[in-house]
């Protein structure tokens, strides 16, 4: 009868043998939750901005670019941070911009 009463304490009681192990297993879940949002949020983003990072630094002048606001146009000098981008047929409208206002080149080789 001993042994049973020990059995029943131990199956009625369960904290008492799984203090430890459920620490554990929530420093283990918190680990794989950060785990998700690594490769689902952080990941991806740092990818995208390395890729833009190397974008605009393979610019060069004669480029047709698109802005973020949905212009096209050719860049026609560039600075430091600073781009002046033609718009239109008419040769008047260049307009300086930041670099990071640009959102995709297409080479002036390919076309």
């Amino acid at each position: 009868m001993g042994i049973l009463l020990t059995e029943t304490a131990t199956a009625a009681d369960p904290n008492a043998t799984l203090g430890g192990m459920g620490m554990l297993g929530m420093l283990l879940y918190m680990a794989f939750m950060v785990g998700i949002f690594w490769f689902i949020l952080i990941r991806p983003q740092r990818k995208e901005k390395k890729k833009l990072a190397a974008m605009l630094q393979s610019l060069e002048i004669g480029d047709v670019v698109l802005t973020t606001s949905g212009f096209y146009g050719v860049l026609i000098d560039m600075k430091d941070d600073m781009v002046i981008v033609e718009f239109g047929n008419n040769k008047n409208c260049r307009i300086p911009m930041e670099k990071a206002a640009i959102s995709r080149v297409e080479k002036a080789d390919e076309n």
